[in-house]
């Protein structure tokens, strides 16, 4: 077996798909395909159930995945090891990304990155089902690092390092009831029709976390994907908000309440998979995110 073999069937297990793993490894799908077949040949054992209509692991691929993710991450290892004596780091490394990442000037951070290490391939990509898509997509090892917001206990298998955080408030429409008025008891707002992002967001999290201490029941009517969108929506009577400072800025049409007796705190973080020592490239990035954010 060869790293090239061991590295398509890595792709095929994580995406259950032939066609995305043959978009992720940047070859044609009968490429994949006919890799996998000679590996079954050489080790005299199927590995993919192709019967089924997602691509599913056997008892013997099961069995090679975390053998097959180690080999993987060794050859990477050795690369990275004499890449730095040749001349620089080299590699690449797969980073996740919340959509509202303004608390974080993730532009700002990846060229500092890239000034210092510019032989290393930054791949980013957005959370297409908030953090605890990104979460997911660490654990099956999609991702090397992911900016995250997990609030409460940090989920198994996962390493977290705290960076920032913003405290949510309530956002009301100017002609609202509660617009008088300079904050907000959570009781005060049972009843309410709230808008707010969907279930694995951070941000959501932080609110169903807060009203449920408090015992008090919150009805979301409305799901928003981007959290930029809440302050349009408050501002046209679909309900009330809780958002986080940085977006507000100047809004008009909106009234923006404290909260209290509640824990509202918004954190974003760095995760990365427990499981495994980040690579040269992944933990130049790690060390790189800290200094930026300490400055």
């Amino acid at each position: 077996m060869d790293l090239r073999q061991l590295e398509y069937f890595v792709a095929v297990a994580e995406e259950s798909s032939f066609t995305r793993a043959a978009a992720r490894v940047h070859v044609v799908q009968s490429a994949v395909s006919a890799a996998i077949k000679t590996l079954e040949r050489e080790l005299g054992a199927a590995l993919l159930d192709r019967n089924s209509q997602r691509v599913l692991l056997t008892d013997a691929g099961e069995a090679l995945l975390p053998k097959a993710r180690a080999v993987l991450d060794a050859a990477a290892e050795a690369k990275d090891a004499v890449a730095q004596v040749e001349g620089g780091l080299k590699g690449t490394v797969r980073i996740g990304t919340l959509t509202a990442m303004t608390l974080i000037d993730l532009p700002g951070l990846l060229g500092e990155f890239h000034r210092r290490h510019p032989g290393v391939l930054v791949r980013t990509s957005a959370a297409t089902a908030g953090s605890a898509g990104l979460v997911e997509q660490l654990l099956d090892r999609r991702l090397d690092l992911a900016f995250v917001s997990l609030p409460g206990e940090v989920p198994d298998g996962i390493v977290l390092d705290e960076l920032a955080h913003s405290v949510m408030d309530l956002v009301v429409p100017d002609d609202h009831p509660l617009a008088a008025r300079t904050e907000v008891s959570v009781a005060d707002l049972a009843g309410m029709d709230f808008i707010d992002s969907p279930l694995g967001y951070g941000n959501r999290a932080v609110a169903d976390r807060a009203f449920a201490a408090c015992a008090v029941p919150r009805r979301v009517t409305l799901e928003m994907s981007d959290i930029f969108t809440g302050v349009d929506y408050v501002r046209n009577g679909l309900g009330v908000a809780l958002l986080p400072s940085y977006i507000l800025g100047d809004a008009k049409g909106v009234t923006t309440l404290r909260v209290t007796g509640a824990d509202l705190r918004w954190p974003i973080g760095l995760a990365r998979p427990a499981d495994r020592a980040p690579a040269a490239a992944a933990r130049a990035l790690i060390a790189v995110v800290h200094e930026f954010l300490d400055r």
